[in-house]
């Protein structure tokens, strides 16, 4: 702990000394602007100002770049403007504004390419990459890595070469099938980054090597050969980063292969010198990830109490953090269900396992969001090109008819014309946008949002909320194959999607195999009831026939639990990027223990919702039913439609 103690010093009094000579910096620059002609070195200082600010203050940054950018237009300074342009994607980049940041590293790169700037050409195809690998479009971000790594190689800058290698790395590592490669490339990054002398550049390389080790062990258990290895490089990695978060994060992967050695005490060891760097820099996700470790070594080692309280720890942290649905989490549930079961507590054994599913089941839904975004960032990307692709098109045109205004007024009507029709595309643009904001948002919604730019979330006091799943989904799977599967679940969901739409019912989102939808939002009505139990017998009806459909030819078919609720919720937009409306409250969670409480081809509705239906729907009690940490609920089967 004293040696811990020691090093907590040395960052800080880095840290200052810093900071100090940041502010002097800044204030020197500042000198400079405020005397400087309009020349080139003006355009230079400005770009330095915004880096100065680039990592504290983000508004003055993109200010100071964009003045850099206005003046460089000025003087027809292009190199200065492709380099204040890379800091305006920065500055985008920083506040996750991707497809700004994108556009505007884009037009560098024109610039620079045009210019033969190679060293700026080789940093924005690879600051392109880096945008297009955080969006999972992993085959757009090896092109623009490849073609830095091309252009870096020509003007021989071994810095860039080496980054470049990394990235090209990185994306091979994610599939077993190029493992090889992926080896190949973090290899040479590693020998460039040695002849360049860069500390944390080689213990990077080191790292990326070690931790491909540890992947290529999880498809070969037969030795721990790729483990040996795996410990030579992550620790060399722990040399060269010396004293940084990295080095946590590297003690913490040393942890986890002597764990999976079965070497408990250096697991242990390792985790605990990982934990305690993590607290010299406060970085909470580096020190839940160790207490996981420690409490999955405790698990191995047999020691299930000692393991709970860790998990526990570990689990208060991850979701202090905010990782309530990550895979992190999702292992200590796992752990804790293992833990209690092995001790005899299964009531707690079963509460974690249930927690453990939830949890499965969010991580499902953020994945199939995240395919979603690709896609929206991918069509989000093609609408801002359409807008810059028009606007310059304009401004052509526009000096076109300036400079040709002797012309007369053929000139006038070409562009009258060609105006026409860019309109024409906006409207068409707007119209495709405003179509698939509805297929995102209600129509209310979406409107507030699209008047204000935000769309406040609402108490509605009674809404009816639908839950549909699938019975036995996973053994149905394993007889189809994928393709045959999506087709299938896709035929339902589209169907009830119509159903919904004919009700007035409104879908919220589908988890995995379950759908979800609501009557009585956004605009509350009195109908909302017998809308859901009217869409939900329809459901059981479709269902119904696609069975008996698929027993003639013997094929796999679907059976279908459905429930219903009737209370307040809270309805509105879920975060600030990729817009998703959804809602919150007792209301929903009952809703779904109505259906898991169900019975397969039968509405499940409560006496809440049967209060509002009795009269419309004949109806059968089935007393008071268990509902999992809800209690006994009094629960109705709808058997059908009162004459």
């Amino acid at each position: 702990m004293v040696i811990f103690k020691i090093f907590w010093c040395i960052p800080i009094f880095f840290y200052y000394s810093i900071c100090v000579a940041q502010q002097n910096r800044t204030d020197s620059l500042k000198k400079i602007i405020a005397t400087a002609k309009d020349d080139t070195n003006k355009v230079n200082t400005l770009i330095d100002l915004s880096q100065n600010y680039l990592n504290t203050d983000t508004k003055t940054a993109l200010i100071y770049a964009m003045q850099a950018k206005d003046l460089a237009e000025k003087l027809n300074f292009q190199n200065g403007k492709g380099w204040a342009l890379k800091k305006i994607g920065q500055v985008y980049n920083i506040q996750s504004d991707y497809v700004n940041a994108l556009q505007a590293w884009k037009e560098a790169l024109k610039i620079f390419e045009v210019s033969g700037n190679k060293l700026g050409t080789s940093n924005m195809l690879n600051n392109i990459g880096v945008i297009y690998y955080n969006k999972s479009m992993e085959d757009s971000a090896q092109d623009y890595y490849l073609k830095s790594l091309k252009v870096a190689e020509e003007i021989k800058d071994t810095f860039r070469i080496a980054t470049a290698l990394t990235n090209v790395g990185g994306v091979y590592s994610n599939k077993p099938a190029t493992y090889e490669k992926a080896m190949q490339f973090h290899r040479n990054a590693l020998l460039l980054s040695i002849a360049i002398g860069d500390s944390e550049l080689i213990g990077n390389s080191n790292g990326n090597i070690g931790e491909l080790f540890v992947s290529m062990q999880k498809r070969n258990t037969s030795s721990n050969r790729y483990l040996d290895s795996a410990l030579v490089y992550l620790k060399r990695a722990c040399n060269f980063y010396s004293h940084s978060i990295n080095q946590s994060y590297a003690l913490v992967v040393i942890g986890k292969v002597y764990m999976i050695k079965k070497d408990f005490a250096n697991a242990v060891d390792y985790f605990n010198r990982g934990y305690e760097m993590a607290k010299v820099f406060d970085s909470k996700l580096d020190m839940a990830q160790a207490l996981l470790g420690i409490a999955e070594t405790d698990t191995c080692k047999g020691d299930f109490k000692s393991a709970i309280d860790v998990y526990t720890e570990a689990e208060a942290m991850f979701k202090d953090i905010g990782l309530e649905e990550s895979y992190d989490l999702e292992k200590v549930y796992q752990g804790l269900a293992t833990s209690y079961f092995s001790l005899g507590d299964f009531k707690n054994a079963y509460k974690y396992q249930s927690l453990l599913i939830d949890v499965k089941k969010a991580i499902y839904n953020l994945e199939v969001d995240k395919k979603l975004g690709t896609k929206l960032f991918a069509y989000d990307i093609e609408k801002k090109q359409g807008e810059i692709n028009l606007q310059q098109e304009v401004i052509s045109r526009q000096k076109l008819i300036r400079n040709g205004f002797i012309g007369g007024f053929a000139v006038v009507l070409l562009f009258a014309v060609i105006f026409l029709s860019q309109r024409n595309k906006i409207k068409k643009g707007k119209k495709r946008s405003d179509e698939l904001l509805l297929n995102i948002l209600p129509e209310k919604v979406a409107e507030e949002l699209k008047v204000k730019g935000s769309a406040e979330a609402k108490l509605i006091d009674e809404v009816s909320v639908l839950f549909t799943d699938f019975k036995g989904f996973t053994a149905y799977s394993e007889k189809m194959t994928p393709k045959e599967l999506v087709k299938d679940i896709h035929e339902c969901f589209s169907a009830f999607d119509h159903i919904m739409e004919k009700y007035g019912m409104e879908k919220i989102k589908t988890i995995g195999d379950s759908y979800m939808a609501a009557g009585g939002l956004p605009t509350p009505n009195k109908t909302h009831a017998e809308d859901a139990v009217r869409a939900a017998l329809e459901i059981s009806r479709f269902i119904a026939e696609g069975k008996a459909r698929k027993i003639e030819i013997g094929a796999p078919y679907f059976e279908i639990r459905i429930g219903i609720h009737t209370g307040p919720v809270v309805a509105g937009i879920v975060g600030v990027k990729k817009f998703a409306y959804d809602i919150w409250g007792d209301t929903v969670n009952t809703a779904s223990r109505m259906e898991s409480s169900g019975d397969v081809g039968q509405v499940n509705i409560s006496g809440a919702t049967y209060e509002l239906v009795k009269d419309k729907f004949a109806c059968t009690y089935r007393g008071k039913v268990q509902a999992k940490g809800k209690g006994e609920i009094d629960m109705y089967f709808v058997e059908g439609i009162l004459l």
